[in-house]
């Protein structure tokens, strides 16, 4: 709670702007609650030092009369010294209380603001003190109306009760600070959580973009290369070429399209009409791929793909995808294989295999993230992903990913 809360002014100073004191080194200032606390701490103490002076003018001179009501409107006054200097004013009203009774009232309400405000390692040795000077107080004042032993049980009675009430208001504020404290720690959390998940999924889409886009675009780059190197290349061959870079571009389009429709808020559209890619869409992705000019062997034991779920055909053929992407950028030229076994109750493996290329290729810029982006995939989908140079030269990828009975 800060400043500009509008209802600060309902609590105490050191609540309502609990960062004053520690950031500057000041006294945070009353609030308006202060002002009422204090006015009406030092009207009661005012009241009690009238009563004890009026008890005691019939036992005493006009001069120690007089006196003591000097002595008594100083130690009322000093009342709004308390939150600069609380032990130091407890320490000297209990002293002054045991020549003058009629600073009883300030002491008390002296020793009730130590007890708000320090500790009780504190607070013990003070309100020993103040136990102390209320005996010598009985024996050095005696009240003629009141025996000793009544007078020592109403102090040490009157000590423990206000000794006690401030402990109490201390510990219903610390409990109180404990609670603001948590709900600040539990909205801090919160946005920690939401700046989490948004770029959770931040990187979830950038991986997709990576996935999706990059198969296409290569695609593109192979057929555009082609045709840059071969400019003397038949017709037909161009008008092919041509073609599979118009039909590439459109659905990298497309696929941008459908990724940056998770972007928009519900209600807005965007959804792709196109189905997610399966376990059955693997042999389009192979064909794709063979007309591109690549060499795929594909080799599959899955009889029906669409009994295998939905997110795990999905995964498999993304790292397809990547497999053969990597295998163009890196391999160009090599034969690739893929192969597919599984069946349900003991998984589903996939292993791309491509041989080392036979000459020089020129580095492909971002490399190896796709690879990160998988590994990652094949973890949240409860399976697990390794890659790497082959024993006989190559590249090789294999997955594992659970396939339930």
């Amino acid at each position: 709670m800060t400043r500009t809360d509008p209802y600060a002014w309902l609590l105490p100073s050191a609540m309502a702007d609990p960062t004053a004191a520690g950031a500057s080194g000041r006294r945070p200032r009353r609030t308006v609650r202060d002002w009422v606390v204090d006015t009406a701490l030092f009207l009661c103490a005012v009241f009690v030092g009238i009563l004890a002076a009026e008890a005691g003018d019939q036992y005493n001179s006009e001069a120690v009369a007089f006196a003591d009501q000097v002595v008594g409107a100083a130690a009322c006054c000093a009342l709004w010294l308390r939150r600069r200097w609380p032990v130091g004013l407890v320490v000297a009203l209990s002293l002054l209380s045991v020549v003058a009774p009629v600073a009883g009232g300030a002491f008390l309400v002296s020793l009730f603001s130590v007890a708000v405000r320090k500790p009780f390692r504190e607070i013990a040795w003070i309100s020993a003190l103040a136990a102390v000077c209320s005996v010598a107080q009985v024996f050095v004042r005696p009240d003629p109306a009141t025996g000793a032993p009544l007078g020592i049980a109403i102090g040490l009675i009157l000590i423990l009760l206000m000794t006690a009430w401030g402990m109490l208001v201390r510990s219903r504020r610390q409990l109180v600070e404990a609670l603001r404290e948590r709900a600040r720690r539990a909205e801090a959390e919160a946005e920690l959580r939401a700046e989490q998940a948004q770029r959770l999924a931040r990187e979830a889409i950038a991986r997709e973009m990576h996935d999706v886009l990059a198969h296409r675009l290569t695609l593109l780059s192979v057929h555009a290369g082609a045709l840059e190197f071969r400019p003397d290349a038949p017709p037909e061959q161009v008008a092919r070429a041509a073609g599979v870079i118009r039909d590439s571009a459109h659905e990298a389009l497309q696929d941008l399209r459908e990724i940056i429709g998770v972007l928009r808020a519900p209600g807005e559209g965007g959804e792709g009409d196109r189905p997610q890619p399966t376990l059955a869409s693997l042999d389009e992705l192979v064909a794709e791929s063979r007309a591109a000019g690549a060499k795929v062997v594909l080799d599959t034991t899955v009889d029906d793909p669409a009994t295998v779920p939905a997110a795990t055909g999905r995964t498999v053929y993304r790292i397809a995808q990547e497999g053969l992407t990597n295998a163009r950028k890196h391999a160009p030229g090599t034969d690739v294989t893929v192969t597919v076994r599984g069946r349900p109750g003991e998984g589903l493996t996939v292993d791309i295999h491509n041989p080392a290329p036979t000459g020089p290729v020129p580095h492909v810029p971002g490399s190896g993230q796709g690879l990160i982006g998988l590994t990652e995939r094949a973890t949240l989908a409860g399976g697990r992903l390794d890659h790497g140079p082959a024993p006989g030269g190559g590249f090789t990828l294999h997955a594992w990913l659970p396939w339930p009975p």
